[in-house]
């Protein structure tokens, strides 16, 4: 992890891109602690789609909790023909 200026990242965007891109991850730091972070599209995404996998297994637990409390409804198949 890398921590510059944001005076220091105008000067040297090119190769701060380069680094950030092979798997550095950026922190700018500016006035009033308004830091920033910069890092690949590749991490980003990645960290995006670990804040999908535990927001989806979040909604399961509470699903499978609420089916345990018996907050579900047994239907068979002929039941739920006859709502067609």
């Amino acid at each position: 992890m890398l921590a510059v200026k944001s005076m220091d990242v105008r000067d040297n965007f090119k190769s701060l891109c380069d680094k950030v891109f092979s798997g550095e991850t950026l922190i700018i730091s500016r006035p009033k602690n308004e830091n920033v972070v910069m890092l690949s599209e590749y991490e980003y995404n990645e960290m995006m789609k670990a804040k999908r996998n535990a927001d989806y297994l979040a909604m399961i637990d509470k699903s499978m909790a609420e089916a345990e409390a018996g907050g579900f409804i047994t239907k068979s198949i002929a039941e739920l023909e006859s709502f067609e």
